[in-house]
């Protein structure tokens, strides 16, 4: 079995920065591609960032040049550096990993919220 453990979220003003990690454990041997995802109240579950093991990556329009997703292969972990946050940021953060032999988990979520 495979966890993933979210922590960073939490309540900034626009403008400010957050930083993202996500932590997987359990029966891993191999980490395949990593992302992010949001949902805003009465909204869709949108891609944020993706990164495959190679290390490319993809944005949403939205975040380009404001987030960045970083990977550490070594701990198992997926980060994202969200900075100049507006409050239409605000939302539900997920983080996926795809792992072994494409076997997809979740986190729990973690609720970033960006005051005007």
């Amino acid at each position: 079995q495979v966890q993933l453990v979210e922590s960073g979220g939490g309540l900034v003003q626009a403008g400010g920065s957050l930083r993202l990690s996500c932590a997987a454990s359990g029966s891993i041997w191999r980490i395949n591609d990593m992302g992010w995802y949001r949902q805003a109240p009465g909204k869709q579950h949108d891609l944020v960032a993706h990164i495959i093991v190679g290390g490319s990556t993809i944005y949403a329009d939205s975040v380009k040049g404001r987030f960045t997703i970083s990977r550490d292969s070594a701990k198992n972990t997926v980060y994202l550096q969200m900075n100049s946050l507006k409050p239409e940021d605000t939302a539900v953060y997920y983080c996926n990993q795809i792992v072994n032999r494409g076997e997809s988990y979740w986190g729990q979520g973690t609720q970033v919220t960006v005051s005007s």
